[in-house]
């Protein structure tokens, strides 16, 4: 299961999540200076920090190296909320007490994504559908998932898990980026 990211690495990664391509060190510094005095060597020990716990993937571009997400802040944020769910001893009250600190929009954005697991997984007892190309989904179904896509912010296709589980390799990921 993935830590939680600290400020910084947070920071950064929000930056890397929100430009979704490959930065550099300096375009992180300097967006980051619009908010508080930092340094470029610790803009690139946090990157190379992250790099190591497999959460950007690097390539070198000259003397520099240009940084990538390996997954998605959608998927990050599913996985620190399933580790959280995980750890109660009553799983049913942990989430009758997450649901009701939820905001109406968050509410009506959860009951999309439920539409959007139950069109694409097979009800208990009952047969798997074979799946439809895309644009081909019974009415029902396309409204449903029409509206899932508008209300959840979901995780793009390849986009997997959240990061590196404990004891992985570093980069040893197999998620996609978003791409």
């Amino acid at each position: 299961m993935p830590r939680r990211l600290g400020d910084l690495e947070d920071a950064v990664m929000t930056r890397v999540w929100e430009w979704n391509r490959p930065v550099t060190v300096r375009e992180v510094l300097e967006d980051l200076q619009k908010e508080r005095s930092i340094a470029y060597t610790t803009v690139m020990t946090v990157l190379d920090n992250l790099h190591q716990k497999g959460w950007v993937r690097r390539e070198a571009e000259g003397r520099a190296y240009r940084y990538e997400a390996v997954s998605t802040r959608a998927a990050y944020a599913a996985a620190l909320m399933n580790e959280a769910w995980s750890a109660s001893d009553n799983p049913a009250a942990a989430l009758v007490a997450f649901f009701g600190m939820m905001s109406p929009e968050q509410r009506h954005a959860l009951r999309d994504a439920v539409r959007m697991v139950q069109v694409d997984a097979p009800a208990e007892g009952t047969e798997q559908r074979t799946p439809q190309p895309q644009g081909t989904a019974p009415a029902e179904e396309a409204g449903a998932q029409e509206a899932g896509a508008q209300g959840a912010q979901a995780a793009p296709e390849g986009a997997g898990g959240a990061g590196p589980a404990e004891g992985d390799e570093p980069g040893a990921s197999a998620t996609g980026n978003g791409r």
